[in-house]
């Protein structure tokens, strides 16, 4: 990228990383297009000793931060919006190159976060607790009180967002943070937030961006002065961040994987049913938690559904995301090509029907839709993370309920009919905690609390309300205007 961008001149984080300065780490790594495999830069990364060093520093800044007046903390969460607005195009620019986003995906991000520091510029000058019933004489108030320090271990596929709907509210509400993006995507999903807070006025050492490897996150979940663990990605390593936070008695919220269901029912709009389906699969080639991991459509519209769905996914244009309008990006890395080719062979050698795609070219995936998927198929129950269309036919309600609670995750799930009753009667039997109806599984938004069950994550839920449940702790308060004389 050239030197000439005001928010992120590569000269500023070019091997640096940020600990309310930009320093040096303890080792580099390159800073790579997916699309083309050219190298952009090499971001610092740290290392456990360095996570040490800046989680005290974290601890001790946060103190005189949570001092602050309520609305000088507001005032640096809306300078940081209005900077984000200001550098959309340019923050934009590198979700695309380093996350392989198309530019209409990487535009919404970049606006869904800013959306999220406005939300978040509110949360200050918001009620903090409420008064309790309590005997005459006595005050007793309940009051949410700052946790400390958060621990943010944020993942590749939404790097800006999923790193900011947690960062923006824990700073909102008077926590310093440690942030570790993935080193993959460590200047959209870190320098950007680091600069943003940088150039908005937030105290040096509040917010500490390190990147890093698993030695890093496993430092952030031990460490005694981080009280709380944020985590989002694979199910696997969320439940050895789970583990970690528990061994040390840190509250943790976990975002995990979902095998997420969309449900076609035989009354709905087809057209309508495909322009979903085909949303819900392949935006972002597929690497989204909410993506529709699962689609069970009803056996009468069945073979006319795939019939169209294939044609759609023909249709569909692959390539650099800089180059053109296309809808289907590069995968994030070989391995996750390679894992996405290893489960279309494993369901085909089940007897899945390959449709269409199940080829590359380098890390684009032709889009692929594979039919005739049955409970005993592996691309049933695998999340591909790949621009995959699993489709599977179903006979009654009660079958795609079945169906669609026939797994170990619970994140995201939606079904599409004309008959709205019927579609929420469907809905009453479905173990998610998203649920849309006459939509795809794929939708978040900044005041919505959002959060999966099973194995989708812990039950804990982050935006909207949730923000204070979940970056706060309880504090029970009394006061009375003399101490009392006990009878020994």
């Amino acid at each position: 990228m050239s030197q000439s961008h005001t928010l992120l001149p590569t000269a500023l984080w070019q091997e640096r990383l940020f600990t309310g300065e930009w320093r040096a780490g303890a080792s580099t790594s390159a800073v790579v297009e997916p699309a083309t495999g050219a190298e952009l830069g090499r971001v610092a990364l740290a290392d456990p000793a360095l996570i040490a060093s800046q989680a005290a520093a974290a601890a001790q800044a946060q103190k005189a931060w949570a001092a602050l007046p309520y609305d000088e903390r507001a005032k640096v969460l809306r300078k940081a919006a209005c900077l984000a607005e200001d550098h959309a195009d340019e923050i934009a620019s590198w979700v695309v190159r380093e996350s392989g986003s198309i530019q209409m995906k990487a535009g919404f991000e970049v606006a869904v976060t800013i959306k999220a520091l406005h939300e978040a510029s509110g949360l200050p000058s918001r009620s903090a607790g409420e008064v309790l019933p309590s005997e005459p004489g006595r005050l007793s108030l309940a009051r949410r009180r700052p946790l400390g320090v958060v621990g943010v271990i944020a993942p590749f596929n939404f790097p800006l967002y999923l790193a900011m709907r947690a960062v923006a509210p824990s700073l909102a509400l008077g926590n310093a943070v440690v942030l570790k993006p993935d080193p993959r995507t460590a200047v959209c999903g870190g320098v950007a937030i680091a600069r943003l807070f940088e150039l908005a006025g937030l105290p040096a050492g509040v917010l500490q961006v390190l990147p890093g490897d698993g030695a890093v996150g496993a430092a952030i979940t031990s460490d005694p002065h981080i009280a709380m663990i944020h985590f989002t990605g694979s199910t696997a390593a969320g439940r050895k961040v789970g583990e970690a936070a528990s061994r040390n008695l840190k509250k943790v919220s976990l975002e995990l994987g979902g095998k997420n269901s969309l449900i076609v029912l035989d009354d709905a709009d087809l057209d309508l049913a495909i322009a979903n389906t085909a949303w819900g699969v392949y935006l972002h080639q597929g690497q989204i938690c909410m993506s529709a991991g699962r689609v069970l459509v009803q056996r009468g519209i069945y073979d006319s559904f795939v019939q169209q769905l294939t044609a759609k996914a023909r249709s569909l244009k692959v390539g650099n995301p800089l180059q053109g309008e296309v809808q289907i990006g590069p995968l994030i890395n070989a391995a996750q090509r390679d894992r996405a080719l290893r489960v279309i062979e494993s369901a085909t050698q089940a007897g899945a029907v390959l449709e269409v795609g199940g080829t590359h070219e380098g890390l684009f995936l032709a889009p692929t839709v594979l039919s005739g998927v049955t409970p005993e198929n592996p691309a049933f129950h695998e999340e591909i993370f790949g621009p995959v269309a699993v489709v599977i036919p179903f006979d009654t309600d009660a079958d795609a309920a079945r169906l669609a609670n026939d797994t170990e995750y619970g994140l995201s799930m939606a079904i599409l009919s004309r008959d709205v009753g019927r579609a929420l009667q469907l809905g009453e039997s479905l173990h998610t905690g998203l649920l849309h109806i006459n939509d795809q599984t794929v939708n978040d938004e900044v005041v919505n609390p959002f959060g999966g069950v099973g194995a989708s994550g812990n039950g804990s839920s982050i935006g909207g309300s949730a923000n204070w449940e979940e970056f706060t702790q309880w504090q029970w308060l009394t006061v009375k205007g003399q101490a009392p004389a006990y009878p020994f």
